[in-house]
């Protein structure tokens, strides 16, 4: 995806290019932002809310990375697949009052340092 900013446009300025890894990052970031938003405040809505974005979120990645037409390695599908069933899994428990949405966040952060290149910890 291109994004071009108007100033861009008129040529005083660089063209931004986004990459998929942008926008995936942008995405977890926006999430993540509201799951620890979420765990800061007694507001059940906005926990349902963030969980339910999470799920949302996860679901859609897990679709993708079992497309045939997925061109990453299949271990590394392996391993964020894996991520994404704990992350369900996780989720819906935070949501039945069993579980905390630390490790929610913990995942997303690791999955954003992994699309910015960085070793996660």
């Amino acid at each position: 995806m291109n994004a071009v900013t108007p100033l861009s446009q008129n040529g005083y300025g660089t063209p931004a290019v986004r990459t998929a890894r942008d926008s995936e990052y942008d995405v977890f970031s926006r999430i993540t932002r509201m799951l620890r938003q979420a765990d800061t405040t007694d507001d059940r809505r906005a926990m349902i809310d963030a969980v339910h974005k999470n799920n949302q979120l996860w679901t859609i990645l897990a679709t993708d990375l079992a497309e045939t037409g997925n061109l990453l390695p299949d271990d590394v599908k392996a391993g964020l697949i894996s991520l994404a069933a704990f992350s369900l899994r996780h989720g819906h428990a935070v949501l039945a009052g069993r579980a905390e949405i630390s490790a929610l966040i913990d995942v997303n952060v690791a999955v954003m340092k992994g699309l910015r290149g960085e070793v996660a910890v």
